[in-house]
C-alpha cells in the first residue's frame, strides 16, 4: 500500500510522461478532509485531458491504487480522479484559469516536484 505522498508522486510522474503542463502538487492535509494532496495539471485539448487521466488511472492501478471515482470524463474540460487521499485534477487551460484551484487552496503547501519519491518496487 502506497502512502499519500507516493500516490501523488506516481500521479505527477504519469502526467509528466504524457506531457502535462504546469503540474502542481498541493499538500492539503491541514486544510481539508477531502484529501491529503491535490495534483493539478493542464492539458492542451479535450483529447489530451482524457489521455492524461487514462495514463494516471493506468499507472496507479498498476501500483494497486485504482481511482475510487472519476468525474467529468464526458466533458473533457476538467476531469477529476479521486484516489481517496489524493485527488488529481486535469484541466484544459481555460477551465483551470476559471476554477483557479491554486487560489482557492492558496494556503496549501506547494510540494517541490523534484523532491517527490521515486518509483516503488
Amino acid at each position: 500500500m502506497l502512502t499519500p505522498l507516493e500516490i501523488a508522486a506516481a500521479a505527477a510522474r504519469a502526467l509528466d510522461a504524457k506531457m502535462a503542463k504546469d503540474i502542481k502538487v498541493l499538500h492539503t492535509t491541514s486544510l481539508t478532509v477531502l484529501a491529503d494532496y491535490f495534483v493539478l495539471c493542464t492539458a492542451t485539448s479535450s483529447t489530451h485531458v482524457k489521455t492524461l487521466t487514462d495514463e494516471c488511472d493506468k499507472a496507479l492501478s498498476e501500483l494497486g491504487e485504482p481511482p475510487l471515482r472519476r468525474e467529468g470524463y464526458r466533458g473533457g474540460d476538467w476531469i477529476l480522479l479521486d484516489f481517496g487521499c489524493v485527488i488529481v485534477h486535469v484541466f484544459q487551460k481555460e477551465a483551470r484559469e476559471f476554477y483557479n484551484l491554486e487560489h482557492l487552496w492558496s494556503d496549501a503547501e506547494v510540494v517541490d516536484l523534484s523532491a517527490l519519491p521515486g518509483p516503488t518496487a
